[in-house]
């Protein structure tokens, strides 16, 4: 497994004419880099009636923080930067997005397992968004969890808008060299979707965004007043809650700026799931500014009540940043 170090000096006065420069730490990871490495995956996901999908259980790695919630605002740290959403996709029937689905992948327990991912704006329209522990190994050394795929839409072992097996895995070094939990999102792009007709033959159903569309990002924002996040906690079916984002303290990992959000949705099955602000349910579009890497109790009565994310700060754009601008193709 290949890991390259990128270090990033274009800062985010790339982003905004006014911001100071800083450097940046990229982690790249290749996932199935290769069109024979891509198609030896899909085929592992779709054979035999997509069983590997539907046996696939919630991962449950560093799921529980221990935390309490802060009455302080979490202050930005430079100057706002914001992507805005594709529009105009056609949206299936019903009140979900699209853009949301399952990530799978092999854990280090050799096992299949999935968080959520969430399909994100870019020019090649092939980047999916997520945990940093749903896409880098963090029970390894180093490199990234095996045979990653995104399947939007996901429900009940299908896939409606095809499979999309993972290419690059792109995170921040902090996160992959420190396990720190201020940077617990990445970011996978993968190649055009798939799907499997007769007993072997792939055939390819286009870019990720064209089908699905992709939510757009903010980043170094306030604390908004709402926010919708949307997951995967009971299994099949996406589900949806909202609240008020707020500033928290952890106990345990080392993270300074973690923020929360009420909901009765826990356990490892909504890890990834996206947070969105400004949702937008006629076109079901908004931005992501957050993304679940684990759940709390934090008022002490023994059951969670509260999704955690990493701050989306200046660092968090300029991850974003790179993985936007690397390309994919057909693998089919």
């Amino acid at each position: 497994m290949r890991r390259a170090l990128i270090a990033l000096g274009i800062g985010l006065s790339v982003l905004a004419p006014t911001a100071p420069a800083q450097a940046v730490s990229v982690v790249n990871v290749r996932l199935a880099y290769t069109t024979a490495a891509a198609q030896e995956v899909a085929r592992f996901w779709l054979a035999d009636g997509a069983a590997n999908l539907r046996n696939a259980t919630p991962y449950d790695v560093q799921t529980e923080l221990a935390g309490e919630r802060l009455a302080t605002d979490v202050a930005p740290t430079g100057p706002a930067y914001t992507i805005p959403p594709v529009e105009g996709v056609a949206q299936p029937a019903g009140d979900a997005p699209a853009t949301l689905g399952k990530v799978f992948f092999i854990g280090s327990d050799l096992r299949p397992h999935w968080c959520t991912g969430t399909s994100v704006q870019t020019a090649y329209r092939n980047l999916v968004a997520t945990a940093g522990h749903c896409v880098l190994d963090v029970e390894a050394p180093m490199g990234a969890l095996g045979k990653w795929v995104f399947v939007p839409g996901y429900a009940g072992g299908e896939a409606p808008h095809g499979l999309y097996v993972g290419k690059e895995g792109i995170g921040h070094y902090d996160f992959d060299d420190l396990r720190d939990r201020d940077r617990d999102y990445g970011f996978a792009v993968v190649h055009d979707g798939v799907a499997l007709s007769g007993a072997d033959a792939l055939t390819s159903v286009g870019r990720l965004g064209d089908n699905v569309g992709g939510q757009g990002l903010t980043f170094n924002q306030p604390l908004a007043p709402a926010a919708d996040l949307f997951g995967y906690p009971g299994g099949d079916s996406l589900a949806r809650t909202a609240g008020s984002p707020f500033a928290m303290l952890l106990a345990g990992p080392r993270e300074d700026r973690p923020v929360g959000v009420g909901s009765s949705h826990a356990g490892a099955g909504w890890l990834g799931s996206s947070w969105l602000t400004r949702y937008a349910a006629d076109t079901r579009t908004g931005y992501l500014n957050g993304v679940t890497m684990g759940v709390s109790d934090t008022d002490g009565d023994g059951s969670y009540d509260a999704s955690v994310s990493a701050y989306f700060d200046g660092a968090a754009a300029e991850v974003y940043r790179y993985a936007a601008h690397r390309w994919s193709g057909k693998i089919a």
